[in-house]
């Protein structure tokens, strides 16, 4: 596996990516609901992301794609090359806001993150890495995220977690959400994992995300240091939706162990 051919190849096909998402602003967009109402798609994600599958089939025909939309390879194993690929993380901010969301992309090898993308488009703001080589913002290496007490933190969470829920006890997040220095939801898993890995907040905690939502972001948070796992503290099924909590090292195991707990 060429990791530096993959990743000129994946970053030229992003940028080229990003230019046809804002250049889709001027082109009519119709919205659809997926199985919930507020799970929502565009037509734009379903051409992003055949534009991906056309290109990555074209020049690496050995490789799988997992995609949002569907239209990728049918996966059940992450044996080989796999390209897991959200071509609108955050696409509700995408329709009601035109900014805040991001080109999120993944690039795993037998189950483990080689190379990892996270494009704000709106912003043009690029996070990026390569396994063992550290994580970049732009052109700008990373440094190694400090730990940071739960009483200066700030936490990305989506408040519908801090109400009763089926797939979590509300409370201790109420403890948690007090203790905190503050929270965040800015609508995009791969955006807060981003800012995670950049030091704009200090952990993320989701009860329900896809391989898609986080295989990019983990590959650029753990090259800085951030701690990712379920909320078991487990890897991550990245086959299926799962529990999601990334947070600086020492903040990850607080907050696992005293205050989130699973139903």
């Amino acid at each position: 596996m060429n990791l530096g051919y993959i990743d000129r190849f994946a970053k030229s096909l992003i940028r080229e990516a990003g230019h046809k998402i804002r250049i889709s602003f001027y082109s009519q967009i119709d919205v659809e609901s997926k199985a919930e109402a507020n799970d929502l798609v565009t037509n734009i994600d379903k051409e992003v992301e055949r534009f991906f599958i056309e290109r990555i089939r074209e020049n690496f025909p050995e490789h799988k794609i997992f995609g949002e939309e569907g239209f990728g390879d049918r996966i059940e194993t992450l044996d080989g090359v796999v390209w897991l690929l959200d071509p609108i993380d955050g696409t509700m901010n995408f329709v009601h806001q035109k900014r805040n969301f991001a080109i999120s992309l993944g690039i795993y090898q037998d189950g483990v993150g080689m190379l990892g993308y996270i494009y704000d488009v709106m912003a043009d703001d690029f996070y990026h890495a390569v396994k063992g080589e550290g994580a970049y913002f732009n052109d700008e290496r990373l440094p190694l995220l400090e730990v940071t007490p739960l009483e200066q933190a700030v936490i990305g969470i989506n408040a519908s977690w801090v109400v009763p829920n089926r797939r979590v006890e509300h409370e201790p997040l109420i403890e948690l959400v007090a203790k905190c220095r503050g929270t965040r939801s800015y609508g995009s898993a791969a955006i807060e994992l981003a800012y995670v890995a950049s030091g704009r907040i200090d952990a993320y905690v989701s009860m329900r995300l896809a391989p898609w939502d986080i295989a990019g972001g983990m590959v650029i948070a753990q090259e800085v240091g951030a701690v990712t796992t379920n909320l078991r503290g487990e890897t991550p099924h990245l086959l299926g939706t799962d529990t999601f909590i990334v947070a600086r090292p020492g903040l990850h195991d607080d907050m696992l162990r005293h205050y989130i707990r699973l139903k």
